[in-house]
């Protein structure tokens, strides 16, 4: 009787990105919750980058003369002088791969993982995802989502939203775009159908 090998399906892993204040955070909700899947949140991380205490924290404080870590003030700096940016994300963007790359090698035997990375296509980390899923909406909702959200001034959203590459520039690049312009009715529809690979 002929034997056959069992087939090993590689592990399916979500790149889950989109500009600031498109609904990442949303999508990668619906994925963790209502379909149970471990969600990798790159924002998570940099946040324990910066935990008081650690390198990176007080790398920053020296940098810019602190007693203690201001974080909306640390953004208005970032989002306004890019190569304060850059100096911000070459000390915090290996430490958060680092910790991502842990967790996906403590994750090795789920069928699938969402790796939820804002600065995903930015980094030029499209190698580490099977896909790339992109949150999209209109670039006048991300304006208004984002001054809601943040309380922000029209100019700092701006500044906020063009540190980033344009959605239309990432739209072009996704294996799936997540329509997320018409409520959250809508956005539960088309992540389901993106995990499935249905046609919406």
């Amino acid at each position: 009787m002929k034997q056959f090998a069992l087939e090993i399906q590689p592990q399916r892993r979500i790149g889950l990105t989109g500009g600031i204040a498109s609904g990442k955070s949303s999508a990668g909700k619906l994925l963790q919750e209502k379909h149970g899947l471990a969600v990798l949140d790159a924002d998570r991380y940099a946040r324990a980058a910066l935990a008081p205490g650690t390198t990176a924290h007080n790398n920053v404080l020296t940098r810019y003369g602190l007693k203690e870590l201001d974080r909306k003030a640390l953004g208005e700096i970032v989002f306004n002088n890019p190569i304060e940016r850059l100096w911000l994300e070459q000390l915090v963007h290996p430490i958060v791969q680092h910790m991502m790359d842990q967790e996906v090698i403590r994750l090795a035997e789920a069928k699938t993982i969402v790796l939820m990375i804002p600065l995903l296509f930015e980094a030029g980390l499209e190698s580490r995802c099977t896909e790339i899923w992109l949150v999209d909406c209109d670039e006048k909702q991300q304006l208004e989502r984002l001054i809601a959200r943040d309380n922000c001034t029209n100019q700092q959203a701006l500044a906020r939203i063009n540190a980033q590459w344009p959605l239309a520039r990432k739209r072009l690049l996704a294996d799936r775009v997540i329509n997320n312009r018409n409520g959250s009715g809508e956005l539960e529809i088309e992540v389901a159908a993106a995990l499935n690979h249905l046609a919406v």
